[in-house]
């Protein structure tokens, strides 16, 4: 009978087809079951309003992970004490902001009170600058290359963003087991007839590599977001230049970087909100070291609060606030660039 329905035309219901079959009946049971209820909250509440039902799951999360301990961490920092609940703290009002603003002369840790804040200050703008810049030239450089015909294209976009896919501690544990006292790549320069080379002793060596490393987890996916950009740029306008004959320099000067410049933007500052509260591929890849030269504002706020032997939460809290300021005016200059790039 089935050879019959099948030289006659007729589908055979294979594996796939009888799971499709299954998946569209539930969709359709948990349609008539959800649909009474809806229709009766439509009808209390109104059409214009049923798209607020749709997202209060998300508001209330979002509430519960996000406003909420942006509130009580705004608690923590106006209140003393070592209590854990912020019932059980006293109010001290602007006492942990003046502590962390009491300087001497901001461009001098070691004039201000909390002089080890103010080297996190100074260590995350030492990083934001020297990772901005590599980032920016590389992913730029990256893009303009992927973006031309060259043989395995697919394959090298797909490399470069591999490691975007990758957890920042495990970013950070593989290139310290390359770099470390006994790692790889000084097991290679013994077995060549080098010496070792101690990475992470160095001030400046070990800032060097927590920028390279962050720039090599990172930079593909703003390689991406200018490679989207390079794609939108119309043909037509190069076309053009090459007939009148156009130097290559003068083309990407000219026409390539005024009609990428949004996406530069875009670029500019995700780089720069993500720059400023770097912490976890830094601090397991140094730790913050040798000494301080590795170590950020996060950093400086996760061990107040936590690694100290002594936790002041309000203090971490004061400091958490202020970074947070800091953040909040990047994402509306974000928002900005955005919205008039939209436009």
């Amino acid at each position: 009978m089935t050879d019959t329905m099948r030289s006659h035309g007729a589908p055979a219901r294979g594996p796939s087809a009888a799971a499709a079959a299954v998946t569209t009946g539930s969709a359709n049971a948990l349609m008539r079951l959800t649909d009474p209820p809806m229709r009766a909250v439509q009808r209390l509440i109104g059409a214009a309003r049923m798209p607020y039902v749709f997202l209060l799951p998300n508001l209330v999360f979002f509430g519960l992970f996000v406003f909420l301990p942006i509130g009580i961490n705004i608690v923590f920092s106006v209140t003393g004490g070592t209590a854990l609940f912020p019932a059980e703290r006293p109010y001290v009002g602007a006492e942990h902001y003046a502590r962390l603003l009491d300087c001497g002369s901001y461009l001098e840790a070691a004039s201000c009170r909390e002089d080890l804040f103010w080297r996190g200050v100074g260590n995350t703008l030492t990083f934001t600058v020297f990772q901005m810049v590599a980032m920016v030239l590389f992913s730029l450089v990256t893009a303009l290359v992927l973006n031309r015909p060259i043989r395995g294209r697919g394959f090298f976009r797909a490399v470069y963003f591999f490691p975007v896919l990758l957890s920042p501690v495990v970013v950070a544990l593989i290139w310290k087991w390359i770099l470390q006292r006994d790692g790889l790549l000084n097991a290679v320069l013994t077995t060549a007839g080098g010496e070792k080379i101690l990475f992470f002793v160095d001030p400046g060596w070990a800032m060097f590599w927590s920028v390279f490393v962050s720039v090599w987890a990172h930079m593909g996916f703003y390689t991406l977001i200018l490679l989207a950009g390079l794609q939108a740029i119309p043909r037509d306008v190069y076309e053009a230049a090459e007939m009148d004959g156009t130097r290559p320099w003068r083309v990407f000067h000219r026409i390539t970087l005024p009609l990428l410049w949004p996406n530069l933007l875009v670029v500019l500052v995700l780089v720069l909100i993500r720059s400023v509260q770097v912490f976890d591929e830094v601090f397991v890849l140094t730790g913050g070291g040798p000494g301080t030269a590795t170590m950020m504002v996060v950093q400086y706020i996760y061990a107040t609060a936590f690694a100290n032997q002594v936790q002041n939460f309000g203090l971490a809290g004061a400091a958490s606030v202020l970074l947070g300021v800091v953040l909040f005016v990047l994402t509306l200059i974000q928002l900005f660039l955005t919205r008039r790039r939209a436009s």
